[in-house]
């Protein structure tokens, strides 16, 4: 097995992709809209004392807030039309995966169903329901959500994953294509 993970299996990569996808989005915006229905705005509910709290926060921006000052049509249009050309991209790189790159699979799954669940808020609210806020000593991480955490996973495994590769690109093209 050359990607090291063996939640998907030779041959069916692609409905595996589509259950996690859908499974990854479901829970990403499940818990927005629990946070949505729940927790009024820029209110917060301590879960860890001095360290963790839900938060309701609204991001116009990118992440971090990148592009928050921009007027609203104008960031919201640049947005949506960067996360359709990075999906796009993730999805024909998930194309030329053979089936056994089952760690790189993984990965760009999860990234693919972070920027979808994302790119989700931005069409229906122009904005980002953001609500995971970790903080220390007055300290706070900008504030994230269930879709930002599995992009960030996804990546790092996915640069775990391509230094594994020992030189081969998995993303080649197989003979014949």
């Amino acid at each position: 097995m050359r990607g090291g993970v063996a939640i998907f299996t030779a041959g069916r990569k692609r409905a595996r992709v589509i259950l996690l996808l859908a499974a990854i989005l479901l829970l990403d915006q499940g818990t927005k809209l629990i946070v949505d229905r729940t927790i009024p705005l820029h209110r917060s509910i301590p879960v860890v004392e001095g360290w963790f709290d839900l938060t309701h926060a609204r991001n116009t921006g990118a992440a971090f807030g990148l592009l928050a000052g921009e007027r609203r049509a104008v960031g919201s249009f640049i947005l949506i039309a960067f996360s359709l050309a990075a999906v796009g991209f993730i999805i024909h790189l998930l194309r030329r995966l053979a089936d056994t790159d089952t760690g790189l699979i993984l990965s760009l799954t999860f990234i693919l169903a972070g920027a979808l669940g994302n790119l989700i808020d931005r069409v229906f609210y122009g904005e980002v329901i953001d609500f995971l806020d970790v903080y220390w000593n007055g300290y706070h991480w900008p504030a994230f959500n269930v879709a930002d955490s599995f992009i960030t996973v996804g990546a790092v495994l996915c640069l775990w994953f391509l230094m594994r590769t020992k030189g081969r690109d998995p993303f080649a093209p197989a003979r014949g294509d």
